[in-house]
């Protein structure tokens, strides 16, 4: 994992996760929004991908390798002393909100980016039928995502990068793919286990990849204290590289900020 510090006194530590076939790499711009505005952060690499070598590029064992890792993130930034935001984008949403599922977490909030709680292409139903037999005999086997740069945002400058980007993951595993089906399944099954933390769900309106529909499905049940949906408008999958990102990002810098000063600190 890597630690960008903020300039000054921090207000507070985000702990970000990216999501399926990128890198913390692709983050620099977000990262230095909030480091620029009083806050920490941390974000690594998830298993199998970005600068990682503990996985095999594209494949996992279990969703659980995702949560194992991301829950040392959330322990170095409690060494800030410090309340901490989770923010999660795509995969890395439904990353954050199994973690919630399952264990408790001193956080001031959470952010969803676009998560990943449905696709809007899957496969033929014939390929999830033979993956189920091939997850067992052919577990590492790759195939193609069926995702393109150009699906994800219409941000020339960041497609531009992610063309010549040699760690931007193209094949995923059978295994991966299943996993990944399991706990998105797993997430609308254990809704009533979710830990009661301020959300602030963000949706891209136009998003080729992830379906809004699950998505707001899962938002409109989830039974937290406080939470908050905010649907941006023929903005594609990834909100924070598109070219209206400084709008969205001061949307969830209000919403960290209003949480701050609902538990008493000083902005």
């Amino acid at each position: 994992m890597w630690k960008w510090e903020a300039e000054g006194d921090a207000k507070a530590v985000i702990v970000m996760i990216h999501g399926a076939m990128e890198h913390h790499g692709r983050y620099g711009w977000l990262i230095e929004m909030w480091r620029s505005s009083g806050f920490h952060v941390i974000m690594g690499d998830l298993p199998g991908q970005g600068m990682t070598t503990r996985a095999e590029r594209g494949h996992i064992d279990s969703f659980e390798d995702y949560l194992t890792e991301v829950k040392d993130w959330v322990k170095a930034a409690y060494d800030f002393e410090l309340p901490v935001f989770l923010l999660g984008h795509s995969m890395g949403g439904l990353i954050a909100i199994r973690l919630l599922q399952k264990e408790e977490f001193a956080l001031a909030g959470v952010i969803l980016s676009s998560p990943c709680l449905g696709l809007v292409h899957t496969p033929p139903k014939i390929m999830d039928i033979l993956s189920h037999g091939l997850n067992i005999m052919m577990p590492s086997l790759k195939i193609a995502s069926g995702l393109t740069v150009e699906m994800a945002t219409r941000n020339k400058d960041v497609i531009d990068v992610d063309l010549n980007d040699s760690l931007y993951i193209t094949k995923v595993s059978v295994r991966w793919y299943r996993e990944l089906e399991k706990s998105m399944n797993l997430a609308f099954e254990e809704l009533g286990q979710m830990q009661d933390v301020p959300l602030l769900l963000m949706q891209a309106g136009d998003d080729k990849i992830v379906n809004k529909e699950p998505v707001k499905a899962w938002f409109n049940q989830v039974p937290l204290s406080e939470k908050r949906l905010k649907e941006w408008p023929k903005l594609y999958h990834e909100i924070f590289n598109e070219p209206e990102r400084d709008e969205v990002f001061v949307y969830a810098k209000d919403f960290v900020e209003s949480q701050l000063r609902a538990i008493g600190y000083v902005i």
